[in-house]
């Protein structure tokens, strides 16, 4: 088989490095069902405001990813991809455990140092796996293998909600070991990373050492026709050579790099003040809000999950079909629609079961165009926005930016929804509008659009 199919050895590579994905979807899903049970273990130990420290629980995960971030960059630059990931797996570990233990030792302290490890690890394996799994997928499944980032943080959030019902581990017992789990992906990827080779590209371009790099492509690419491959990796690493590089402050300083910076860090922030963290973190909470019993509100948080992996799916093709431009505002127009029906739900279904239902069918519905566009365009807009030379620069302030939004949302929520009763979605609501239009009025297609002719579109 010549040049770009599917090996073995390139599954058993995007395999072991996607689990930081899948980790990441898991600990966004896992902390929604088992909220009461955590606010009993800190009322019953601490004399605090539960409500206040949970939300602290939820947002702290958030500062973790927004350490992260820039810490893969570094050490992914420095030592690896393949290091970086083992780094990122320990890290994992050691959250897991913490957050595991933190019952069993009565410690507040433990399950919320858990959480902010856990945010490190997921914050990395964001910049991290990406990286890792678009160098060593040959360049025509570079797309369909990009998507395998989605899936897998859509399964994660699946099985931590599927995990969180009361029969399996949303208990007072269960929850120490539901958060816990999070060891399992972890452990699979210390295991399986050191068995995985390192990404070409960093051998060949970064670590100049050719023959390792020529060794490692053979065995992903199960052949040895590699030297057009080799040769690609060459030119490319010339003509960015030749590029200057960008800092972030040039982002800012040069008009024709800040348009596009804006456009990014507004569909970053539309991905996150859309609200829908709100409903990963808290569905649980707003199911029980429009009158279902917990147990219906953690098996409805379900539904929500599910929607967004049948989504991830769905926005595949469409993707290159449809164009960004299209599913993005397609997909802020339907959640802009379904957050003002689900408030009209939220105040029509006292004794009114029929409205308790569509209160989670709207929600699912939001969730699903949230899916559409929204969830995985903002992360791929960036790199089709900017030429090589200012492309990693904007990808880390893109992604540092959602962090921040992604925290925010968290710490907010709780309070905000004391605050509006059943108008919290409607901020959420008004930021939707404002999103649409500016993605109608400065973002560009870039579907069929090569990087020079998108960039030249802001040098005008």
């Amino acid at each position: 088989m010549s040049g770009g199919g599917t090996t073995g050895a390139l599954l058993y590579a995007v395999s072991a490095a996607v689990l930081g994905m899948l980790q990441f979807g898991f600990n966004t899903g896992v902390i929604n069902a088992p909220r009461e049970f955590i606010e009993n273990f800190i009322n019953e130990n601490y004399s605090v405001n539960s409500g206040t420290v949970f939300s602290v629980i939820v947002s702290i995960f958030a500062i973790g990813g927004m350490i992260g971030c820039p810490l893969a960059s570094w050490i992914a630059d420095k030592r690896g991809r393949k290091f970086a990931l083992i780094v990122n797996a320990a890290f994992g570990v050691i959250g897991a455990v913490f957050m595991g233990f933190s019952k069993v030792s009565t410690s507040l302290a433990m399950l919320i140092i858990g959480r902010f490890l856990i945010g490190i690890n997921c914050g990395f394996a964001t910049t991290a796996s990406p990286t890792y799994v678009s160098e060593v997928a040959p360049v025509r499944l570079r797309g369909a293998f990009g998507t395998v980032n989605q899936l897998a943080v859509a399964f994660g959030l699946v099985g931590g909600q599927i995990l969180g019902i009361d029969v399996i581990l949303g208990s007072n017992e269960g929850w120490p070991w539901l958060l816990g789990l999070a060891i399992v992906p972890s452990a699979v990827q210390c295991v399986m990373l050191p068995f995985a080779p390192e990404s070409p590209r960093y051998l060949l371009l970064v670590q100049r050492d050719e023959e390792q790099a020529r060794r490692a492509l053979t065995k992903i690419r199960g052949t040895t026709e590699i030297d057009d491959e080799i040769k690609d990796m060459h030119d490319e690493d010339r003509a960015e050579k030749q590029e200057e590089k960008f800092t972030v402050g040039d982002l800012l300083r040069m008009e024709s790099l800040r348009t596009p910076m804006i456009i990014g860090i507004v569909m970053h922030l539309s991905q996150q003040l859309g609200g829908i963290n709100a409903v990963l973190y808290y569905s649980a909470s707003i199911f029980v809000s429009t009158g279902l019993t917990e147990r219906d509100a953690r098996l409805a948080s379900i539904g929500v999950g599910s929607m967004l992996f049948i989504m991830a799916l769905v926005s595949i093709p469409l993707m290159d079909r449809l164009g960004r431009r299209t599913l993005q505002l397609c997909g802020l127009g339907g959640m802009t629609l379904f957050s003002i029906l689900m408030t009209i739900a939220f105040f029509t279904y006292e004794n009114n079961t029929t409205m308790s239902v569509f209160a989670v069918l709207f929600t699912l519905l939001y969730v699903a165009f949230f899916g559409v566009g929204p969830s995985s365009i903002p992360w791929m807009i960036l790199s089709e926005l900017f030429g090589q030379g200012a492309r990693s620069a904007a990808v880390s302030v893109g992604a540092l930016v959602n962090w921040f939004a992604n925290f925010i949302v968290g710490l907010t929520f709780i309070p905000l929804s004391d605050l509006l009763g059943n108008f919290v979605f409607l901020p959420f609501t008004i930021l939707l509008i404002i999103f649409f239009a500016f993605t109608y009025f400065k973002l560009p297609e870039t579907k069929n659009r090569t990087i020079e002719e998108v960039t030249a579109l802001f040098k005008k």
